[in-house]
């Protein structure tokens, strides 16, 4: 069929497309096309979408050709589920989440829709390997860490799932910062991930929103009732940029919305003319900056602002497209918590609360009380953290300036949340202080986990422990008010992407002991453990590892000129740098090796051949881990220059840790290194990955650590450090490193080594700081771990020397962590909060 009959994408594709086009709807469980559908269509898109001819095009044609083809074939699919959610109205889950760390989306979506042989086949018959199409995808740097990743986990879990969901967020121009190292300084870089194109968005400028802000509110009467209004002073645009979410092969696609700031008036002619240049696009510069860059540095109070209006702009424009774009035009407002449940992922969304009860009360004309007890029942909130300089406040001052009319809102519910607490435990001004969502010290401001709280109909945590320390420390007080308010759900990660695309080799060797029905229930992974003691299984698994080495020193050679020894064990740390996640263990657990090699206490060959791997990026404002990563470096620049330590240790910091290089590093990877102190990490989910690729971990008993210890078993788990009650113990006695490296020789010389200059040309005053940290100021308790840690080594050095039995270990721990499937994630959340069943 020629294919000017009906443009790809056409929104009539699913209707009128005759049986034999390529972009016809193909049954669920086949394939979609066939090879020479699949190259009619390739280069079609070469040809009249790129603009150019096989022969003279590039390696960036070339992939967004690849990639608009695979696009168009899961578009019908898409443009269904838009119609039938549409037509059936079911409850849908709106995902509300500042960060989104994808990928890259062109092997997903090719293994989602089963054309990657297809795709492959087809592209060779045109002369082209699909591999170097694979390498011009820049993956959108859209998140921090694991916060982003999992959201991006939920939303591939609850598309093949076949739940009715949206994602929302934001289009950041500038993802998160692009790493690079100056003399082993951290240095940031934009991350112009947009510079060559993105293939997979569709941008509406038609459904764009109108986003207010500042100004101020009044009030008049409106038939006897008297009613505030918000007049704000200016206002931005928010245009959405739409993203297929396909599930995996169910023929589901969900959608994750992105927002884009646009100015309402992006162009003065007049001032143009009159040659002020700069003047007549200010507005749209203003404007534009608010989604310029993901997590503004916010030290300053120009950041601050900047990041509240980030906040603020995303979901008032979420809860706006529901209204107008999802939502049907006669629906009964009343039996919203029956149509939708906004899913807050962490504090940074919670300002929806307010503007929606903005939108019912000031636009729908809705009486308080009954959308205050909507508006409870169509929130959740997740809570990602333990530390208090997490959970977000923002200033009274600055949210009455931007925000005038939510404040009003706000103040309403702490007053009439407060009376509730006062009919409850009566004039107990203590609690009354402790569990106001406005807080008057140290300044007046409001406490973003108290208001999502007090508006969510679940509270949840992202592990066993973090959900109870959650309940016992952080909020206790509301948990006590709100019997039952409080649940967990443990976090997980897509089995799709971090098996079946990230290692390959592992998932051909899963589907040929267990068939093919694990990457959807990944419990099936308890098949394994027969497996493991087989002996013909175990060199197999072993040579699977072998080849991931092999595959991850290519990427790293190609990337940054390090070589992998495929003879060492891969130690790897890869994780956000903070001073909680302590990378310095890791550090002073390299130096203390180092440190017995070339003063001759240890023998050379006593120790198991390692390659430590990094992977962090340090907040720009963050000054202390600024200068661990230095140190990280700098320790990496002597040890690997040192003949005496050469086949034995070797330290790799790779700049610009992300989800394309997690992909080769985690499958590689022997030992997993999660080692934050206890009660502090709320549940991780690299952890996950690890297990899961068949590293073995050694951490303490924190976050989801527990759980992976007690699913692995205390025989293939290298426990180490303090629990949490003896943190708290220790916290109470009266905690003072400096003792502890008085009374510790080993540690001692560790610390001594870098203080000396031995790792900055002799300069002590470098790493100055970093000592004086750890030795007056270990919030972390690094030092009260150390010697636990160390002795937890030499039992990773004892074990690693039976390769049998490690491998052994290996088996065994992917066979038993497959709980930690996002899958298992959104069914906790479905039972347990959304009650979102599949809509068909």
């Amino acid at each position: 069929m020629p294919h000017e009959e009906i443009a790809p994408g056409s929104t009539a594709a699913a209707d009128v497309l005759a049986p034999n086009h390529p972009l016809a709807l193909a049954p669920v469980g086949a394939p979609p096309t066939s090879v020479d559908g699949f190259v009619r269509e390739f280069l079609h898109n070469l040809n009249f979408t790129q603009g150019v001819a096989l022969s003279t095009s590039s390696a960036n044609d070339r992939y967004l050709a690849l990639a608009l083809t695979v696009r168009d074939y899961l578009m019908a699919r898409w443009l269904e589920d838009q119609r039938r959610q549409t037509e059936r109205q079911d409850k849908g889950v709106a995902y509300l989440s500042a960060e989104y760390l994808l990928g890259r989306q062109l092997d997903n979506n090719l293994l989602a829709s089963r054309l990657t042989e297809v795709a492959t086949e087809a592209l060779a018959a045109c002369g082209i390997d699909i591999d170097d199409l694979r390498q011009q995808e820049v993956e959108p740097g859209l998140g921090n860490g694991g916060l982003g990743r999992l959201a991006a986990c939920f939303i591939d879990s609850l598309a093949t799932m076949s739940v009715a969901s949206i994602g929302y967020g934001i289009r950041y121009e500038y993802g998160i910062f692009r790493q690079t190292f100056v003399d082993g300084h951290q240095i940031e870089q934009p991350d112009a991930w947009l510079t060559l194109g993105s293939p997979w968005e569709f941008p509406h400028p038609e459904a764009a929103q109108t986003i207010c802000f500042g100004g101020h509110t009044e009030t008049y009467d409106d038939d006897g009732v008297t009613r505030s209004r918000w007049v704000p002073a200016w206002n931005v645009k928010a245009v959405p940029y739409n993203y297929m979410v396909p599930g995996y092969h169910n023929g589901r696609v969900n959608t994750l919305r992105l927002w884009r700031a646009v100015a309402t008036n992006a162009f003065d002619l007049r001032i143009f003319n009159a040659g002020d240049y700069a003047e007549a696009v200010r507005a749209q510069t203003f404007a534009e900056n608010i989604s310029k860059v993901l997590y503004p540095e916010d030290s300053t109070p120009q950041g601050k602002e900047l990041r509240l209006q980030q906040q603020y702009f995303f979901v008032a424009a979420s809860i706006q497209d529901f209204f107008a774009h999802v939502l049907a035009d006669d629906y009964d407002l009343a039996k919203l918590p029956d149509r939708i449940i906004f899913q807050l992922n962490d504090t940074h969304p919670v300002i929806a609360v307010p503007e929606f009860m903005r939108v019912l009360v000031d636009e729908k004309g809705m009486d308080w009380d009954a959308a205050w007890a909507i508006t409870q029942q169509c929130f959740a909130y997740t809570c990602h953290t333990l530390l208090p300089e997490a959970l977000e406040v923002w200033s009274v001052d600055l949210l009455g300036r931007l925000l005038p009319r939510h404040l009003e809102i706000i103040y309403r519910i702490n007053d009439e949340f407060l009376l509730a607490v006062r009919e409850r435990f009566g004039d107990d001004e203590m609690r009354i202080r402790n569990m106001s969502i406005v807080s008057d010290f140290p300044e007046r401001s409001v406490r973003m986990a108290y208001l999502a709280t007090v508006a969510g109909a679940k509270v949840n945590g992202v592990a066993e422990l973090h959900s109870q320390l959650l309940r016992d420390k952080v909020l206790p007080d509301f948990d006590e008010f709100y019997p039952g308010k409080f649940t967990n759900v443990t976090n997980g990660v897509t089995p799709r992407r971090f098996i079946r695309l990230a290692n390959p080799r592992l998932a051909d060797l899963i589907t040929e002991a267990l068939g093919a029905g694990w990457t959807v229930d990944l419990e099936r992974l308890r098949g394994l453990e027969t497996f493991a003691e087989d002996p013909e299984f175990r060199a197999r698994f072993a040579e699977v590892k072998a080849a991931n080495k092999r595959r991850l020193g290519e990427v790293l050679r190609e990337r940054d000129g390090f070589t992998v020894s495929e003879d060492h064990m891969l130690d790897v740390m890869v994780k956000r740098l903070h001073e909680y996640k302590r990378q310095m263990l890791k550090v002073l657990h390299i130096v203390t090796t180092y440190e017995g090699i070339v003063s001759g206490r240890v023998e050379a060959s006593a120790v198991q051949p390692r390659t430590f791997v990094f992977g962090a990026k340090a907040a720009p404002g963050y000054a202390m881990a600024k200068r661990i990563i230095h140190l990280i470096n700098s320790v990496g620049s002597v040890v690997n220059d040192d003949p005496r330590v050469e086949g034995r240790l070797k330290v790799l910091f790779p700049p610009n840790y992300n989800v394309t290089l997690a992909e080769s590093v985690i499958p590689a990877a022997d030992l997993s290194e999660q080692i934050s102190l206890a009660g502090k990490e709320a549940s991780g989910t690299g952890n996950m990955k690890f297990a899961l690729n068949g590293a073995l971990t050694i951490g303490t008993d924190d976050g989801a650590n527990v759980e992976i210890r007690q699913l692995v078993g205390d025989d293939d788990f290298f426990l180490f450090g303090m629990t949490e009650p003896e943190v708290e113990a220790l916290w109470a006695k009266g905690y003072r490193p400096s003792e502890v490296y008085q009374q510790d020789e080993q540690l001692r010389r560790a610390i001594d080594l870098i203080a000396s200059g031995a790792f900055s040309g002799g300069d002590r005053t470098v790493f100055e700081p970093v000592v004086s940290n750890l030795l007056y100021d270990d919030r972390f308790m690094v030092l009260a771990d150390y010697a636990s840690y160390i002795e937890a080594q030499h039992t990773v050095d004892a074990a690693y020397a039976d390769q049998d039995a490690w491998v052994r270990s290996a088996i065994l721990n992917v066979a038993r962590t497959g709980y930690f499937s996002s899958d298992r994630s959104m069914r906790d959340y479905i039972d347990r909060i959304w009650h979102t069943p599949p809509s068909y």
